[in-house]
């Protein structure tokens, strides 16, 4: 409001002296309705009522001179053009999206890759590869997200695959596939490509094995239109090889493609069918691939004159408006110029003062809002750094008295005197060891886990090696210290447990442990009190899982597995 009150101060002053210095405020918009309307037009199949909602966004934005949501709107009418076939028209929208996008702005990267993207694909459909390659390569300079990257440097090298670029495209999949995710649509769709090229280049290299692998992953995903893709490349691989199972999958194309309700795909999957199925069959199969041919061209046809016509209406009404805007501003401006001069300096004070008192109020509310969270936060930081050092440290020491005859005085003191010196320093934020020394940190663990045995309770421990905390970081190890404390903690209090086993193990990307001791379990109606949710929560903080299985006969399980790459 701070903002808007401010142009118009200046516009009153500067309508003082030459008319032509004029300025108009810019106005905030609000299109989040219109966009609304124009995406729920696209998921139900509108897609002429949606490109008139996004042309609606386009003039609205337009006339207030806000340059990032033209963008937004040229971008989304270019993804429709694109696909109701119209590559010429999507192709100049796209081009027309980038005048109003700033390459040095980062917040519109992503619309930047996005409408390169498209482009790439207009341009690849109008047979221009080199371009369109220039293009994908912009998409991904200006993408934001890992997953996006993916989808662009696939398209890149299918593009470069059509062209028979396939060694190039070949070391693109393979690039893809280095990627740790492997459960994902991009990396099941990057493996099919990759099995296919490869194929094509390797005559020694069966792809059925990654053509399967992707297909389960799809499946597992219900990614219809990867599914799709699975067994239109597995009819391929059998055509020549098993004509039974390339009807299978020719068959089982087709059904897919009718759910996906793209009549393209279904045209192909026909095409496809009738290629494999025997000569009966066949005939009939194509009298409806041309039905749906026929019906397809109609319809697409229509659909460019549609959104041509829809265009050149909206340009005419455009210019209709603009000269209408003009005499109407001209009007206006005799009439309300005196008026504007009279009462200007008095609103100009008014609106100056009011603002004033609102930001000084807001401001200080929101100072005060920002002091009293922060003081709340420290407090629960406090509260959980007395917690862990001091109510847990003493927990263990009396423990020791407890279970042990032989007390040494002097080890006593010095554990003692360092719990005192981290409850002295929690204020200081200094009361974690930093971990950098993997034999001390190493050996601090394994002494605290040790100091829970007693006569009557063993502790076994396993897999505690120094390379095993080489890679996890001084934040985990903190953690998984404090977890492991309050789990021996828990066990010391409530599971009457004589053998306690602790065994962590690495694997690629996971370090894995394995808590089990032969106590009462967990109880049914158990009350998850402050010890139990403080490990859920701290193992949820460095973004781990944990599950509680009780055993048989008796006992209890924990299993944590942590990211440590």
């Amino acid at each position: 409001m701070k903002k808007k009150y401010l142009l118009w101060v200046i516009f009153i002053l500067c309508s003082c002296s030459d008319r032509e210095i004029k300025q108009e405020p810019v106005v905030s918009l609000d299109l989040s309705k219109h966009y609304r309307d124009a995406f729920d037009y696209l998921e139900r199949g509108r897609s002429d009522s949606a490109f008139v909602a996004f042309e609606k966004i386009k003039s609205i934005s337009v006339a207030a001179k806000d340059s990032f949501n033209i963008a937004k709107s040229i971008i989304q009418m270019a993804f429709i053009l694109r696909d109701v076939g119209d590559h010429y028209a999507s192709q100049e929208s796209s081009l027309e999206a980038n005048v109003y996008l700033d390459s040095t702005d980062f917040s519109h990267a992503t619309y930047l890759s996005s409408n390169y993207n498209n482009l790439a694909r207009a341009t690849s459909a109008l047979g221009d590869v080199e371009s369109a390659l220039n293009f994908y390569d912009k998409a991904i300079q200006y993408s934001t997200d890992s997953l996006d990257t993916k989808v662009f440097f696939n398209n890149k090298a299918k593009t470069l695959s059509d062209v028979g670029r396939g060694r190039e495209a070949l070391k693109i999949y393979e690039q893809i596939l280095k990627n740790k995710n492997k459960n994902n649509n991009e990396y099941a769709r990057s493996l099919t490509n990759y099995a296919v090229e490869r194929g094509k280049l390797d005559k020694k290299y069966d792809p059925l094995a990654d053509l399967h692998r992707a297909l389960r992953i799809r499946l597992a995903r219900n990614d219809q239109w990867g599914i799709n893709s699975s067994f239109n490349h597995l009819t391929l691989y059998y055509e020549d090889k098993s004509p039974d199972s390339a009807l299978h999958y020719a068959k089982m194309r087709c059904d897919i493609a009718t759910r996906l309700k793209n009549p393209d795909e279904r045209l192909k999957a026909l095409y496809q069918l009738i290629a494999v199925s025997s000569d009966d069959d066949a005939k009939s199969l194509f009298d409806r691939y041309k039905k749906l041919g026929d019906s397809l061209q109609r319809v697409r046809s229509k659909s460019k004159n549609q959104f041509a016509l829809i265009r050149y209406e909206v340009e005419q009404d455009k210019s209709a408006n603009l000269k209408l805007e003009k005499d109407i501003n001209d009007k206006l401006y005799r009439i309300n110029m005196q008026r504007l001069l009279t009462i200007g300096g008095g609103v100009i004070f008014a609106i100056l003062g009011g603002f004033g008192y609102i930001w000084y109020n807001r401001r200080k509310q929101r100072l005060l809002l920002e002091n009293n969270n922060r003081v709340k936060e420290h407090q629960l930081k406090t509260s959980r750094k007395v917690h862990d050092v001091v109510a847990n440290g003493l927990y263990r020491v009396m423990a020791e008295i407890e279970n042990r005859d032989d007390i040494d005085r002097e080890s006593i003191l010095d554990r003692l005197e360092g719990m005192y010196e981290k409850s002295r320093d929690i204020s200081y934020e200094g009361y974690l060891s930093d971990g950098s020394d993997v034999q001390l940190y190493r050996e601090s663990l394994g002494n605290m886990l040790r100091s829970f045995a007693t006569e009557n309770r063993r502790v076994v421990l396993a897999g505690i090696d120094l390379e095993l905390w080489a890679a996890v970081s001084v934040n985990v190890k903190n953690e998984i210290d404090q977890v492991l404390q309050e789990l021996m903690v828990n066990m010391r209090k409530h599971s009457e447990a004589d053998r306690v086993v602790v065994r962590f193990e690495q694997t690629t990307d996971l370090l894995h442990i394995y808590y089990t001791d032969n106590g009462i379990g967990l109880s049914s109606n158990i009350v998850w009190g402050n010890g139990l949710n403080s490990i859920v929560n701290r193992v949820k903080s460095i973004d781990g899982k944990i599950t509680f299985v009780n055993e048989k006969g008796g006992g209890m399980k924990v299993h944590i597995s942590i990211p440590v790459l």
